[in-house]
């Protein structure tokens, strides 16, 4: 197939924009890349002029997770207790005694009929008798129900997790809440779904990121299934039933060194093995929590919380011992780190490991919060960063609650990571922040929410050029999966995955950036969505 007269984008490359080409398609491949009007044999498909651009690659997102909210009970537009308790009574017809009812996606800190956050004891208003999870917005906060405790007690592994992350009542008794890694034990060990059920949740998150021109994911997704082999059996029989429009990295979340070593002795394959549309990813970690919570851990205490400067959840010889185990077994780690306290922890624990820092391209999560010691060992390992701009959207004018002035310069410094040579990824954390990279783009480029404030940008000088943006969401993912000379790229030889947009991301004015619409993606050679 030859698809002609189309303008082609594409940061930092020779392509004119305002010449048209034509791009031929063979198989999955693009095989050749002609001046317009194409004059040969093949059939032609007219592409009216419009805009091609590589596809996107999201390096961080919970896809099952956003699936099973499309899926199950989803309670993200509830806002107030009475409407959560109705939408839940309302989806499950019989609450049966010691049925499991989940829920995701609450954010009880807007609900304006209760002067309290929920705990298990507002929960027996559900249903007394019944297993009860529901799990914050963000994803690092849940409330469980006092019988669904019953059962947490016996779990001698749970008392590992950190008591800062299980909440309590005045008389020193759980309340039902819960933070963090102890939610991650949670939902990893309460229950397991069927590899049919994460298709039919996987199904239905599908057609939300071709809509977007999302043809490649980075996803931790083994908590909300509880087994890594039903996660790839489920990945790859949509690959074979021809039902999956993505390339997808699957992580494995580690609690300890215990789960890598259970891994490596049970599998062969390793990071970047699989299948050619299903991948093994890196070996998760979490480093530390979360800014809203105050659990992020810092190096100086929150501002409006100074009693606090949040948590580590290994120490450092732990975390040393399980980085070094990853390298040594050919598996790359990704770490989830906000605060400056765990970025230094990931940083020397990478330090440790360098060469295979480098072999297997090891990541940080996050990295929100930086300082120029920080950004100086950063220059010299250069591991991976996963950013997430969208964040900016919601979080920019509470950044003072969380860092002290004089850091807030160096919060999601991404144009100063870049500065340094240090690579950087743009990704969604979906469903945390935007699914639509170009909101992410948007954000990072403007470094505003979406109404323009602050005004100027909130920390401009560490606003991304488009170029750079469109670079951490096509070719700096791709290195990340080993395919650089395969993918991210509209060139000879590489993946045929692109999309057809409305406008030319040069020729707009940045703030309209988040207009941009795709008309049509392309995965493998094959359209898989047109508006």
């Amino acid at each position: 197939m030859i698809l002609d007269n189309v303008r082609i984008y594409q940061p930092y490359q020779t392509y004119e924009s305002n010449r048209t080409y034509a791009i031929k398609v063979e198989g999955e491949k693009i095989e050749a890349i002609y001046d317009s009007p194409y004059n040969g044999e093949e059939a032609v498909v007219d592409g009216r002029g419009r805009v091609l651009s590589p596809s996107f690659s999201d390096s961080h997102m919970h896809l099952l997770r956003y699936g099973l909210l499309k899926k199950e009970l989803d309670l993200t537009q509830v806002t107030s207790w009475e409407e959560m308790k109705a939408v839940v009574e309302n989806h499950y017809d019989e609450l049966q005694q010691y049925d499991w009812i989940f829920g995701k996606g609450f954010n009880d800190g807007n609900f304006d009929d209760i002067d309290h956050l929920l705990t298990a004891k507002d929960l027996n208003e559900i249903q007394v008798n019944a297993y009860m999870y529901f799990m914050h917005q963000d994803g690092h906060e849940c409330v469980i129900s006092e019988q669904a405790m019953e059962l947490l007690k016996k779990e001698e592994d749970f008392k590992k997790e950190p008591d800062e992350f299980k909440e309590k009542d005045e008389h020193g008794h759980w309340n039902g809440r819960f933070k963090d890694t102890a939610v991650h034990y949670i939902k990893h060990h309460f229950w397991g779904r069927s590899a049919e059920d994460a298709k039919e949740a996987l199904k239905k998150a599908l057609p939300h990121l071709s809509e977007h021109g999302i043809t490649s994911v980075h996803t931790d997704d083994i908590n909300f299934i509880g087994s890594y082999e039903r996660l790839w059996q489920a990945y790859t029989e949509l690959e074979q039933e021809e039902a999956l429009p993505i390339d997808a990295q699957l992580h494995h979340y580690v609690f300890n060194i215990h789960d890598m070593k259970t891994y490596c002795a049970e599998n062969d394959l390793r990071t970047g093995h699989g299948t050619p549309q299903v991948t093994v990813g890196s070996f998760k970690i979490f480093l530390d929590g979360t800014q809203r919570l105050y659990t992020a851990a810092m190096r100086n205490p929150y501002p409006v919380e100074p009693s606090a400067d949040g948590r580590l959840i290994y120490t450092q010889e732990q975390l040393d011992e399980m980085v070094k185990y990853a390298s040594d077994n050919n598996m790359q780690v990704a770490m989830h780190a906000i605060g400056d306290r765990a970025v230094e922890q990931a940083i020397t624990a990478l330090e440790k490991s360098k060469e295979a820092t480098k072999r297997l391209r090891h990541r940080i999560i996050h990295a929100q919060t930086l300082a120029p010691d920080l950004i100086a060992r950063l220059r010299e390992l250069k591991p991976y960063i996963e950013t997430q701009p969208s964040f900016l959207l919601d979080e920019w004018s509470e950044k003072g609650k969380w860092t002290p002035e004089s850091l807030q310069p160096y919060c999601d410094a991404y144009q100063s990571l870049l500065k340094e040579h240090i690579p950087l990824t743009l990704s969604s954390d979906l469903p945390i922040g935007a699914l639509n990279p170009f909101t992410t783009i948007f954000t990072a480029v403007n470094r505003t929410d979406l109404n323009g404030n602050p005004e100027g940008g909130w920390m401009p000088q560490e606003r991304l050029s488009l170029k750079d943006s469109f670079l951490g969401f096509t070719q700096t993912p791709a290195e990340l999966e080993y395919k650089e000379e395969e993918k991210g790229k509209i060139e000879p030889g590489y993946q045929a995955d692109f999309l057809i947009l409305d406008k030319h991301p040069e020729e707009i004015e940045p703030e309209k950036l988040k207009d941009i619409k795709v008309l049509e993606t392309w995965h493998r050679g094959k359209c898989v969505y047109r508006k």
